[in-house]
């Protein structure tokens, strides 16, 4: 991420149509709502549908008066091709975490998620994540999708804000990685120095992946890791000129070096800058790439 086009989470903006979307949703549901039955909770039911995989029945899950209003990264769409969408995924599991729910008046729900698929729309099938915000209305006896607003499929977990505190803005970043280095040249690893921000969501986004199981492996028999904090392009930039890591070409960038410091590569071209694109695979090859060889036994 440059600091020239800091993107908001995906998670934040979409929370803020949902806020905005409520003034109107409510007037409407005086207007058109009817009904006191008991009905299962909307978002339970678009997962079972979802996962069913029955186009048919989705589609009467979405709301035609008022006409559901769903946003995508590419802008408005229909109903028929946002069916088409979740089709196409032809999801196998779906697991939600929820950020938000609300629940206004009896009438109204509104929900903030991040969903992880299991994806068969490809060999071999995938794990995908989408971040949706959904508005639901009680009309008569059922309930309908009258908001929904979603980011593209990613194939990295993408967090749903940037509270963590990656990079402490104290930390003497200079004595960090001397430490690393010391530590690495003990236990034969590799060093790898992470510039980013704490406002940054691919630095984020690259920190989740890091803690996946299979990516927090390879780290830790291979790597000590020092997260250096370049705040807006103003902070520790010597050592991003020591490391060759162009600041203009964006964050998150990475340096690797061995234990005696020497610098084994750097991210010139902001590889990691786009982040939220990557995918485990991506990140994988190049720890493999980069971790120490193994020593040869003695003969």
């Amino acid at each position: 991420m440059r600091v020239r086009r800091l993107r908001s989470v995906a998670g934040i903006a979409i929370l803020l149509m949902i806020d905005r979307a409520l003034p109107s949703c409510r007037a409407q549901i005086s207007n058109s709502s009817s009904g006191t039955g008991a009905v299962s909770m909307p978002l339970e039911q678009w997962k079972s549908v979802v996962t069913g995989g029955d186009a048919g029945v989705l589609r009467t899950l979405y709301s035609t008066n008022p006409q559901a209003k769903i946003t995508t990264p590419t802008g408005a769409i229909d109903t028929d091709a946002d069916v088409a969408f979740w089709s196409g995924l032809k999801v196998r599991k779906l697991k939600v975490e929820l950020t938000k729910s609300d629940s206004p008046q009896r009438d109204l729900q509104s929900v903030l998620f991040q969903a992880e698929i299991q994806s068969a729309a490809s060999s071999p099938a995938q794990t995908l994540y989408i971040t949706e915000g959904q508005i639901w209305q009680l009309q008569g006896e059922q309930w309908r999708m009258v908001v929904e607003q979603r980011t593209n499929p990613a194939r990295l977990q993408q967090p749903t804000s940037t509270d963590k505190n990656i990079y402490p803005p104290g930390a003497d970043a200079h004595a960090e990685i001397k430490h690393a280095l010391l530590e690495a040249s003990k236990a034969h690893k590799r060093v790898i120095v992470v510039f980013g921000a704490n406002w940054c969501f691919d630095c984020h986004v690259l920190d989740a992946a890091f803690h996946r199981p299979d990516l927090a492996g390879v780290l830790a028999q291979s790597f000590e890791v020092v997260h250096v904090d370049v705040g807006k392009g103003e902070k520790n930039q010597d050592l991003m000129d020591e490391y060759q890591v162009p600041m203009k070409r964006g964050i998150p960038a990475l340096a690797v070096l061995d234990g005696s410091g020497k610098l084994l590569v750097s991210q010139k071209n902001g590889e990691f800058e786009n982040a939220r694109a990557l995918g485990p695979q991506d990140l994988l090859q190049f720890l493999k790439k980069w971790k120490p060889q193994l020593r040869s036994s003695p003969s």
